[in-house]
């Protein structure tokens, strides 16, 4: 039991096989070997979540959901590294390896990587524990909220454009997608060079918003001369670089459709929907690529820890809501209707 306080907490709940949602009381956790306690300052709303309300994503039994999480270490449970005390303002890791595949024996990235608020209970809590190796410290200067969705909805894309593409500078690039992946992506593409920039989104308040965000030009999808408006801002090659932050199948037939020759498309966003390539064997002659991309790694997050810290990325107006964790359903509501065209959505205990 905490001093002063009873041994239960709120926490946003969802039961996987009956696709069941709703904030509950349950027990305080308690920090094993190896592991702190956090308390939580902000959990991000993110899209994955809503994914697994509504069945997008598998999952089995119940969990606390919440990969995005930011606080402070309130426990310390046995043979946590003496860097880490009591205290310390800190984000923590998406997800955690599994420790005992041939990878993480060799010291590589894990083959069964597990991930918070899926595979372990998560964030959209009043308190959250975590491993110690996937604690993060964060400067003081860093608010909490902004620090929360470092971990995925600004490494995810960051990972998608400096690692998984290996993006140049001068890459032309288009980013399908003006929401909470797809302006941290267009920010980081401009970090990285790449110009021109073409951002792709329906709704016209999020192609505004993507031209302050980073991108040179903004199309609406529908646009009855949409190949021949890439073309002419690419000067006839097309696009280096596609990125789909949006995870949709139709996405990622118009993106082919307008790829440079040896151009590549990122596949970030999820879905389910199969993948269908109008023209296999003109990307097969072109030497076009599609490249799959999931999450981050480690470094990654300690990398835009820095970036943030000195400036180089603006995360201030990606926080477009404080809701109380309390009415965790209400957020949910909200980013599935896209209320207030929102980026992220932030969880308050």
């Amino acid at each position: 039991m905490i001093e002063g306080m009873g041994d239960t907490m709120l926490a946003g709940r969802l039961d996987l096989d009956k696709r069941e949602f709703g904030v509950e009381e349950v027990p305080i956790p308690v920090p094993g070997p190896g592991e702190v306690r956090i308390a939580v300052a902000a959990a991000g709303v993110c899209l994955s979540d809503l994914h697994l309300i509504d069945g997008t994503l598998p999952g089995t039994g119940r969990v606390t959901l919440g990969h995005e999480v930011s606080g402070t270490i309130e426990a310390l449970g046995p043979d946590v590294p003496e860097h880490l005390t009591t205290g310390l303002r800190v984000t923590l890791q998406a997800g955690q390896s599994c420790d005992v595949c041939d990878r993480c024996l060799r010291r590589l990235p894990c083959r069964r990587l597990r991930v918070r608020g899926v595979h372990y209970d998560g964030g959209w809590a009043e308190y959250a524990l975590a491993r110690a190796d996937t604690v993060v410290p964060i400067p003081d200067d860093l608010p909490f909220d902004q620090a929360a969705i470092i971990p995925d909805a600004v490494s995810t894309p960051y990972a998608a454009v400096v690692a998984t593409a290996r993006v140049r500078p001068a890459s032309s690039a288009g980013v399908w997608g003006a929401g909470g992946l797809g302006v941290h992506g267009l920010q980081v593409l401009r970090l990285a060079g790449a110009a021109p920039i073409v951002a792709i989104d329906p709704l016209p308040a999020a192609r505004e918003r993507a031209l302050s965000f980073g991108a040179d030009f903004a199309l609406d999808p529908a646009a009855a001369d949409f190949g021949e408006r890439i073309g002419a801002w690419t000067d006839g090659r097309g696009l280096d670089f596609a990125f789909d932050f949006a995870g949709y199948a139709a996405v990622r037939e118009q993106a082919a459709g307008v790829l440079a020759a040896h151009g590549a498309m990122v596949l970030t966003g999820l879905t389910d929907a199969p993948l269908h390539l109008p023209d296999s064997t003109g990307l097969s002659v072109r030497g076009q690529r599609i490249l799959g991309h999931f999450g981050s790694s480690g470094e990654h997050v300690l990398e835009l820890v820095t970036l943030a810290r000195y400036g180089r990325l603006d995360l201030s107006r990606s926080i477009s809501a404080h809701i109380p964790l309390a009415e965790a359903d209400r957020a949910v509501k909200q980013l599935a209707e896209k209320s207030g065209n929102p980026i992220r959505l932030i969880l308050v205990p």
